[in-house]
């Protein structure tokens, strides 16, 4: 385990991340280094878990996917990938993205069975939902303290933690919000509940994270929601099955292995 300076997102798990920034309170954190602190929170150098990924309609219907989840820690950044294993219209589809220590923009790419190809996931295209959730794919790979300037509101007690509350106005105008709010656990430098306001300050979505565990010095997050507050439209991730520190190898992922499988 080491301390990184790139983004570190929850996920799954991408995504992540108070008193005003004033002489009045001189010695407190800015708005900006309570989301590095996020940021550079200490992760494992891998890790391997089922993730179930439940989408819940405002009739309470429910769509249930399974997914195998890798991600290391490497010299440049984080590598994730996922395998999409249930149900069958979405099995073996894939999903991989790296993400810079130093800003630069991730790369992305999903692989689709039935095209038998492989599709690079464009700029524009960020801000897309993933896989039908209300998870976008910035959300899934998280954004860099970069991406935004950042405001400390206050500090309050949330869900009983001690948390910093940050404002984060993204920088140019491609994000399909206008700015979030983000709960971050002093200490912990986890952050526990954002909301997302679009270019008429309307709250339209939620991420609350329901759970949260240290293992092996090591801070997971087993369970999110996010929640579309306009559609009354809800996905949570749920990581079962942890296990840290395996040994993966930089090899595997690759757009070999998204069509192949860790074999």
């Amino acid at each position: 385990m080491r301390r990184l300076t790139g983004t570190k997102r929850l996920i799954l798990m991408s995504a992540a991340l108070a008193l005003t920034a004033t002489a009045a309170f001189a010695g407190e954190l800015t708005g900006r280094e309570v989301i590095e602190a996020v940021h550079d929170r200490p992760i494992a150098e891998d890790m391997h878990a089922t993730v179930t990924m439940t989408l819940t309609d405002r009739r309470g219907s429910q769509r249930v996917r399974e997914i195998e989840q890798y991600t290391l820690d490497t010299a440049e950044g984080e590598r994730r990938l996922l395998f999409f294993t249930a149900p069958a219209d979405v099995r073996d589809t894939s999903f991989m993205t790296w993400s810079y220590d130093d800003g630069r923009s991730d790369d992305q790419w999903i692989y689709l069975p039935a095209l038998r190809r492989i599709r690079r996931i464009s700029a524009e295209a960020r801000h897309d939902s993933f896989m039908g959730s209300d998870f976008t794919y910035d959300d899934i790979s998280g954004r860099h303290p970069d991406d935004d300037r950042h405001e400390l509101l206050r500090r309050e007690t949330h869900r009983g933690e001690d948390t910093y509350v940050v404002e984060s106005v993204p920088r140019d105008g491609s994000a399909p919000f206008d700015r979030t709010v983000t709960w971050v656990i002093d200490g912990e430098w986890i952050g526990i509940r954002r909301e997302y306001y679009d270019d008429r300050d309307r709250l339209y979505k939620v991420l609350e994270v329901e759970e949260y565990e240290q293992i092996d010095d090591v801070w997971v997050i087993p369970r999110m929601t996010m929640t579309d507050k306009q559609r009354d439209h809800s996905t949570t991730m749920e990581m079962r099955g942890i296990e840290l520190n395996v040994g993966l190898s930089e090899n595997i992922f690759s757009e070999r292995t998204m069509q192949r499988g860790v074999r």
